[in-house]
């Protein structure tokens, strides 16, 4: 069997650069030795590349030899040149595994266009649209996919008055945070307004847009998305959470929170959120992979999406692979398949961009 080549990038500048690095270890464990030829590229906080000499090593001498996380060290490269560098030897496939802005948000995705290279999950818009929560939910909304209440906030439309009027519409407790983040990262529950000037401006040392939300009591149900044209949705997963909303500290610290595959929903509430996760992922033009996440209001409005992410936490315990785990595609297939999306993809552009 002719092997492929799989360029693993993890790391990041992101505040999600740690959650990269430990799924960048997980991917490279569950990866088929016999099937890929493997080059790992970590990226460090400050942007610089590197090949990461110590991951392939220890890789080559089994998945038990990989450390928990993998670290974005060893000889210094050029983005471009060593990426030309892994194509040049056969067929090469990208697998972006980076979450946040500068990974998640479509600039790798463009550079890897421009490189003319297959590479997992979303293209460049989706990407951006998606990271851009406050842009994915005015999209959605033109749509009609059902949302909890928002506002968008700039420092610049951030006045007393702008913000009276948007607590008004949507009451207290409220929700805040930064438009181009994900993981939690930066995400306040306030309840007056001294808490939603000082949320306001913890949202705004990450990014220059922030998302007032209102607060919504609710069950909070995740769906998985696989496929390009005709995907298909995972069995629906609930998320417990263990603090008093699903925070970092709940995702990544003290593992608190409970996931719950499947969900505990009859089959016409199934079918419905699937079918509203196909509609989110199409809406948005998403390919490969997503994460669609919804707030489930029972005796209410029924499920509200919440967010996409097209490039979900990877781990074996994240939420994306044991719902497609419990849909009957194990770890390492579900690899295999996003690496086969990614070339079905490529080529279908191609087709429509080489006359």
């Amino acid at each position: 069997m002719t092997r492929l080549n799989l360029v693993v990038v993890f790391g990041g500048q992101s505040a999600e650069h740690d959650v990269s690095c430990v799924t960048g270890a997980h991917v490279l464990r569950a990866i088929d030795p016999d099937r890929y030829t493997v080059t790992a590229i970590g990226i460090d906080r400050e942007g610089h590349w590197h090949l990461a000499e110590d991951a392939m090593s220890a890789l080559e001498k089994g998945p038990a030899a990989l450390p928990g996380r993998l670290e974005p060290r060893g000889l210094p490269v050029s983005s471009a040149p060593v990426l030309s560098a892994a194509a040049s030897t056969g067929t090469t496939v990208v697998l972006p595994l980076l979450h946040g802005p500068l990974g998640e948000d479509g600039t790798i995705q463009g550079m890897l266009e421009l490189l003319d290279l297959p590479y997992v999950g979303s293209g460049v818009l989706s990407s951006a649209v998606c990271m851009d929560k406050a842009m994915a939910k005015d999209v959605l909304a033109r749509h009609g996919i059902p949302q909890p209440k928002y506002a968008v906030i700039t420092p610049s439309t951030s006045g007393a008055a702008r913000l009276e009027s948007v607590v008004r519409e949507l009451g207290f407790p409220l929700f805040v945070k930064p438009a181009n983040m994900g993981s939690s990262i930066g995400v306040s529950k306030v309840r007056t307004p001294e808490e939603l000037r000082a949320a306001l401006e913890l949202a705004f040392s990450y990014d220059e847009i922030a998302l007032i939300e209102e607060a919504v009591v609710c069950r909070e149900i995740e769906v998985a998305i696989l496929g390009n044209e005709n995907a298909r949705a995972s069995v629906p997963g609930e998320i417990v959470p263990g603090n008093e909303f699903y925070d970092y500290d709940d995702k990544y610290v003290t593992d608190g929170a409970q996931l719950l595959v499947p969900a505990d929903l009859g089959a016409g509430d199934v079918a419905d959120v699937q079918q509203l996760a196909l509609d989110v992922f199409r809406v948005l033009r998403c390919s490969g992979l997503a994460r669609v996440d919804f707030f489930y209001e029972v005796n209410g409005r029924g499920f509200l999406c919440n967010e996409v992410n097209t490039m979900p936490g990877f781990t074996p315990i994240s939420m994306y692979p044991k719902l497609w785990q419990a849909s009957g595609v194990e770890y390492s297939v579900l690899i295999d398949r996003l690496v086969e999306l990614a070339l079905e993809r490529h080529a279908r552009r191609h087709r429509n961009t080489s006359r």
